[in-house]
């Protein structure tokens, strides 16, 4: 593919190129995971649903409220889809510094839970600024890689510009505190580095700097050196620290390879925190068994290549790093809540794409399926069929006499 800076700026600027249709492969996936998301958001909810004085114990609060956040988050991917990315390019320094704004805003007017300031709440709803930092980060790095293509590999323009933007977001993050989004952020953070071109040699450096930050997170924030006890063994307090991730390797157990059937959960009777939330996959994984668990997963791998594919297939560098860097936060999601609810990480409260509970988050993982739906526009139609005429099989030689 041709990505020179000229070609992009004269597309990106060209509101008269046409635009085709979205993919519909990617589009199918998305509403296939985001319709299973919401029936078992139904099936881990309605207990604590109706039990919880909150909800007015009606069992079906947390469903119709996802259910409905749902269908308008379809119709805002759809709308994100209609904008080209010349619009998101002239955009991104703007989103960036909403985001900050609001992280900023959030430590002073926030509201608190669980020792953390992380949400601004509007009447029944609310909403977390890191999600609008993790896709503002993503369009705000792929135009400076595009503006400083070919100084990738020096420290001046491929690592200070990036390393400064990520320091500002993590400080504002860690101050709430909120780890998990830290952690997203640093990994897309040298994800786009990476796909941008900076040296390798920076990477190792910046790792060292990350694991040493990491140390001090954890000698520091007191609720970060819990986690980490938990992890190691959540059995030596079972009653608190370790509570939540025993009852999640409970439910992952029960289920066996066939589970124990759509809607039949025993621990999501107000045995597992967060059921209905962070920790939904346990309950997928005991009521779905391995088999279903695995064909999510299949989804979502499915999912994930597709959007890699159509990054491959981009016509621009903008494009292609933007598509690249959503399907890597799409990827990073999916992988960091399996492995918390497994164990194989410490607790993180990383939520589970489509399927966790939670509006304002399901809005925003929709609005970035509809910046990938807006790139596939863009991709020429005509493309495959060219690549697949250029190969003209051999005609059969002709008989004597015809």
């Amino acid at each position: 593919m041709d990505y020179s800076e000229n070609r992009i700026a004269d597309y990106t600027a060209d509101p008269t190129i046409s635009r085709g249709s979205i993919d519909v492969p990617f589009l199918l996936l998305t509403l296939l995971l985001l319709t299973v998301g919401v029936v078992m958001v139904l099936s881990a909810s309605f207990a604590r649903a109706y039990y919880s004085e909150s909800t007015h114990h009606s069992a079906t609060y947390f469903f119709s409220r996802q259910l409905f956040f749902a269908i308008s988050g379809v119709a805002i991917m759809i709308v994100a889809s209609r904008f080209p990315i010349g619009f998101y390019r002239r955009f991104s320094g703007v989103i960036l510094l909403f985001a900050l704004v609001m992280l900023l805003l959030v430590l002073v007017g926030g509201v608190k839970a669980n020792g953390a300031r992380r949400w601004f709440s509007i009447g029944s709803i609310t909403f977390q600024p890191s999600e609008i930092a993790k896709i503002g980060v993503i369009l705000f790095d792929a135009q400076l890689i595009c503006r400083f293509k070919g100084k990738m590999g020096t420290f001046k323009y491929g690592v200070l510009p990036f390393g400064i933007v990520a320091a500002l977001v993590i400080g504002l993050l860690i101050l709430e505190p909120h780890l998990s989004a830290s952690i997203i952020i640093i990994l897309i953070t040298a994800t786009m580095m990476f796909i941008g071109g900076t040296r390798l040699l920076w990477f190792l450096f910046g790792g060292g700097v990350v694991a040493m930050g990491g140390l001090l997170a954890v000698s520091l924030l007191h609720y970060s050196s819990e986690r980490i006890t938990a992890w190691r063994d959540p059995f030596a307090d079972t009653s608190d620290t370790g509570y939540q991730i025993i009852q999640s390797l409970y439910a992952i157990g029960s289920g066996g390879l066939s589970g124990l059937g759509l809607g039949n959960s025993r621990q999501k009777y107000l045995y597992l925190p967060e059921e209905h939330n962070d920790f939904i996959f346990s309950v997928v994984c005991e009521e779905l068994g391995f088999i279903g668990a695995g064909l999510i997963l299949i989804l979502f791998a499915l999912l994930i290549c597709r959007g890699f594919w159509l990054a491959m297939h981009c016509r621009d560098r903008y494009s292609f790093l933007v598509c690249s860097g959503v399907t890597a936060l799409l990827a990073f999601q999916v992988i960091l809540n399996v492995a918390v609810v497994t164990n194989l990480i410490p607790c993180t409260g990383i939520s589970l794409p489509f399927f966790s509970y939670g509006g304002t988050a399901l809005w925003l993982q929709l609005a970035e399926m509809g910046v990938i739906l807006s790139i596939s526009r863009e991709i020429p139609e005509k493309k495959f069929f060219r690549e697949r005429s250029a190969v003209k099989p051999k005609q059969a030689p002709k008989e004597a006499g015809i």
